[in-house]
């Protein structure tokens, strides 16, 4: 029986957000030995290098230094809480995190911005912060401010989780003093903006994105019969009209996207459409990360991937959030 994502309501608890806080399956052997940085790009080494120093210390078991331990220099020193690791899509930002988080003491958590907004939503702040505060280590994938809720509700978090003495680690597209531009008024929201920057060390990392080198921008598409009839023939595959999928993500929470997937080994999608509505859009990435954390196939038929996003989406300000969802539609839709 063919699976339809559109047709499943999937219930997710607030303690199932916190125990899926650990790296995705695709990540799950991420280590700083199996990256391997491009030798024509510098910074690649330069930030594996400082964050095999960075878990050297976070390897230790956290501890709350004494007056003693400080004067005669035997508490480690990392610097600024946190470190930040901007660049492109594909990277390898995300490889670095999470071997950050495998290469740590615990107790430790490593999710998506989204995950933490909606993890807190979930919790409340107050109930957050007193979850989180124990915690020796906070990985962030994907550090995005996408309205001024969030600009206030994850300043006020980390701030609090800071002064607990919690480390953060955390990747992003934008340099986080430039977070919101062209999404709202970050202006507005400066001090808040710059109370985030002040917590990280910013390090950049250059290079083309890996999963494209050499490759073309997308496959070609499938048609609508052969989605059909692989979903049909293949165990636990879904198969969704591309309409019916997107109108089913609008009534289901972004937090919910992750069960929407349990138990599905591919995805399939008939009939895609190129996309001018906002809100559909993002709801698309979303999907897509939860996809790409499951390393799901994509069996997708009608417009080529690379045609999802209007030209006008792509110049806009969630531009790198839909090139980072192109890049990793068109690698899923290549394992297919």
């Amino acid at each position: 029986m063919v699976i339809r994502l559109s047709e499943r309501w999937p219930e997710v608890s607030s303690d199932r957000l916190l125990s899926e806080c650990v790296p995705p399956p695709r990540f799950a052997e991420a280590r700083f030995a199996t990256y391997r940085p491009n030798p024509a790009e510098v910074s690649q080494s330069e930030a594996l290098a400082v964050l095999v120093d960075r878990a050297k210390i976070l390897a230790q078991p956290r501890q709350t230094p004494t007056l003693w331990s400080k004067l005669r220099g035997r508490t480690p020193d990392l610097g600024k809480p946190g470190i930040y690791l901007d660049g492109a899509f594909g990277v390898g930002k995300t490889h670095l995190l999470a071997s950050l988080w495998h290469e740590s003491a615990g107790p430790k958590m490593y999710c998506t911005f989204v995950e933490l907004t909606n993890l807190v939503g979930a919790l409340g702040l107050r109930q957050a912060v007193e979850a989180l505060s124990s915690y020796r280590l906070i990985c962030i994938d994907e550090f995005e401010l996408d309205d001024p809720g969030d600009t206030m509700l994850i300043s006020r978090l980390l701030a609090q989780l800071v002064a607990a003495g919690v480390q953060l680690a955390a990747t992003s597209n934008t340099l986080p003093d430039k977070l919101g531009e062209g999404r709202f008024q970050a202006l507005d929201f400066l001090r808040e903006i710059q109370a985030l920057a002040a917590n990280f060390d910013v390090r950049r990392i250059d290079g083309p994105d890996y999963r494209h080198r050499g490759l073309p921008v997308a496959p070609d598409p499938w048609t609508d019969d052969q989605v059909e009839q692989t979903a049909a023939e293949r165990p636990a595959t879904s198969c969704d009209h591309f309409v019916d999928l997107h109108r089913h993500l609008a009534e289901l929470h972004p937090s919910r996207y992750g069960a929407l997937l349990d138990g599905v080994a591919a995805v399939g999608i008939t009939d895609l459409r190129p996309l001018d509505d906002e809100n559909v859009a993002l709801r698309m990435v979303v999907l897509a990360d939860r996809m790409y954390d499951r390393d799901l196939p994509l069996l997708a038929s009608g417009v080529p991937l690379d045609q999802l996003f209007s030209a006008a989406m792509l110049k806009g300000g969630y531009r790198k959030k839909y090139l980072r969802a192109l890049s990793r539609l068109i690698a899923l839709a290549r394992t297919s």
